[in-house]
């Protein structure tokens, strides 16, 4: 697994990649979920009791910009081969939005929007969010590992530097 990441990670563009992965989502995930606040100014805040939920969000964080970055490169790989790309992509994609279910301040456009629904949707993703979250980390983890065996297998890359 070690020689995976450094095949991947060895090229400065795909660091980059995760760099901004990791911050866009990181400081997103943050905003959403009421612990960054913009206005009136820039302020952070950890309120006693959600220290769980913000680790979550930093190991989503940490993960999603771990895995996309190597399924980029596996997609890169694969485009110049005659096999096909499986669904390591799309199982990155579903573990983050999964993880971005934080409905604080979007949670009144939701319900103006879409009236009961958006109402009943919002109660479920607040009162739900932190197993939606462990799931998310769980979806990212199992696309983590299958990335990085279809990369010893599908790619036949040889990873005993």
């Amino acid at each position: 697994m070690i020689a995976a990441l450094r095949m991947v990670f060895s090229n400065p563009k795909y660091l980059v990649l995760s760099v901004a992965i990791f911050s866009l989502m990181m400081v997103g995930l943050l905003i959403l979920s009421e612990y960054i606040f913009l206005e009136p100014y820039l302020v952070s805040h950890l309120p006693s009791g959600t220290e769980f939920g913000f680790v979550l969000i930093v190991i989503l964080s940490a993960l999603s910009a771990l895995v996309l970055p190597m399924n980029v490169f596996r997609i890169s790989i694969l485009k110049r081969s005659s096999q096909k790309v499986s669904g390591g992509i799309f199982g990155s994609i579903v573990g983050a939005a999964a993880g971005a279910c934080s409905c604080g301040p979007i949670g009144f456009a939701v319900i103006s929007t879409f009236g009961s629904v958006g109402a009943t949707t919002t109660a479920f993703l607040t009162n739900y969010e932190l197993p939606i979250r462990i799931v998310a980390i769980g979806i990212l983890a199992i696309t983590y590992f299958t990335t990085v065996r279809s990369l010893k297998t599908e790619c036949k890359l040889d990873f005993k530097r």
